[in-house]
């Protein structure tokens, strides 16, 4: 006797074909955050959902709240699947939002090209690919053994990136949705119950501009730069003493992804930018780690102005993204376990 798991799996090989088309249609929308201008790819999304039968809200976030989190533009998307009365609403949130591709591709970015059984382009594997997984999900589900109870919505938003306060969090706030349960984006084979929190920091040094022809007449951002950097990076021995009780996780740790800085190769740079992510295990209180991450710059410009006889480099520091970690809930037992079998 063919089971339902069985029957699933036979609907969603059938319509394999189907789904790639629709990942591929994803991939050819560009939707790079930073700048994110991801208003153009939602409106796509929901033309092709809504045209495999299942309707589709689009919620436009207000222009003025979309600038402030440093966006261009967004519009979550919201499908509702209503089964019945009774049962707990079951939400699958992906995310469509990117960072930009960088140097080294060998495939268009944007091309969701398929060479030897994988198809390339920005956000095939996460999260664009859970779109089209989640939607087959539940086009499956209702062709072969509709639910009669409860709901699933699926819930597709653009700002991942940038920490999600205009996605779901917009989303939540504003009570369009209020599901039970939640199984959200993520590229990984096992059942997540918890993450690291992320906070993400902007330094900004500052020196004086000089010819390089006469370096002492100016305050070199780039050593200033220097200085903090290798005390930043000294935290990581640190943080490798620092150990989640939380199953799958290990340590803490700090990584500089953007420096830019000076104008010219003959001039003693006047301003350099540097980019921190620190991620923080659940034990850890985010305020205090931020406060830790000040606390070692601070020392590091104090260092390195000791003995001058000019004012020395400044460092504006600021916040741009604070993430709190995901620890285990209350409640999350049944649904992990039922993805686990």
């Amino acid at each position: 006797m063919t089971t339902t798991y069985e029957k699933i799996d036979a609907w969603v090989d059938a319509h394999f074909d189907e789904q790639t088309r629709f990942l591929q249609a994803l991939i050819q929308v560009p939707t790079d955050t930073p700048p994110g201008n991801n208003t153009p790819h939602a409106l796509r999304a929901a033309e092709l959902i809504e045209a495999m039968g299942l309707p589709i809200e689009k919620h436009e976030v207000p222009r003025a709240e979309v600038e402030a989190a440093g966006l261009q533009s967004i519009t979550n998307l919201v499908a509702r699947r209503h089964y019945g009365d009774g049962g707990r609403v079951i939400a699958l949130n992906a995310h469509g939002d990117v960072v930009p591709p960088g140097e080294g591709w060998t495939k268009d970015p944007y091309g969701g090209e398929i060479d030897n059984g994988h198809i390339y382009g920005r956000a095939a594997a996460v999260s664009k690919c859970d779109f089209s997984t989640f939607t087959f999900a539940v086009r499956a589900l209702e062709a072969v053994a509709k639910p009669t109870r409860g709901g699933i919505e699926l819930i597709f938003t653009y700002d991942e990136e940038f920490g999600g306060e205009v996605g779901p969090a917009w989303l939540l706030q504003h009570k369009i949705i209020q599901p039970d349960l939640v199984i959200a984006a993520g590229f990984s084979y096992q059942v997540i119950t918890a993450h690291n929190g992320c906070l993400q920091m902007e330094l900004t040094v500052h020196g004086n501009m000089a010819h390089a022809a006469v370096p002492h007449t100016g305050i070199d951002a780039l050593q200033g730069a220097n200085r903090i950097l290798t005390a930043l990076y000294a935290q990581n021995t640190l943080y490798q003493n620092i150990t989640s009780q939380v199953e799958g996780i290990t340590h803490p740790y700090l990584n500089v992804g953007f420096i830019s800085g000076g104008t010219n190769t003959n001039v003693v740079p006047g301003k350099v930018v540097l980019k921190l992510d620190r991620r923080m295990i659940p034990e850890e209180d985010p305020v205090a780690v931020e406060a830790d991450i000040r606390a070692v710059i601070d020392a590091a410009v104090v260092d390195f102005n000791q003995g001058r006889t000019d004012e020395g480099i400044h460092v504006d520091v600021r916040r741009i993204l604070l993430s709190k970690a995901l620890k285990p809930l209350p409640g999350h037992k049944p649904l992990a376990e039922a993805l686990q079998r």
